[in-house]
């Protein structure tokens, strides 16, 4: 039986990803796409395997597409009404990024023309 494969990556990781993947024969089929909570830029890869590849390209997504920690600025969450403004400066927050969601989903055949 096979597998297809839908793995989530930030676009920072794309390259060395895809550049680890088709070293060892394995081929993708890429999909842009943008998260939900930082609306960022995402790429979402297609990649059919058979079930004894799984694991392989499990292990190459780990590696080259690890988390990291990002400082981004938040404004802080005012309680002042709707008739005041009230002015004050971003507060950084330190927020993991990058890694890997994988969605894994089985196929009946693979074919290619």
């Amino acid at each position: 039986m096979s597998k297809l494969l839908l793995a989530i990556i930030q676009e920072d990781d794309y390259d060395a990803v895809v550049t680890a993947l088709n070293k060892e024969h394995f081929f993708v089929t890429r999909l842009s796409s943008s998260g939900g909570f930082l609306r960022r830029k995402n790429i979402t890869i297609m990649i059919g395997v058979s079930d004894d590849e799984h694991d392989k390209v499990v292990q190459i997504l780990k590696e080259n597409a690890s988390k990291r920690k990002q400082t981004i600025r938040r404004m802080p969450i005012s309680l002042v009404g709707s008739h005041g403004l009230e002015a004050s400066a971003a507060i950084p927050v330190e927020i993991d990024v990058g890694g890997v969601t994988l969605f894994t989903l089985p196929l009946d055949s693979i074919e290619k023309f």
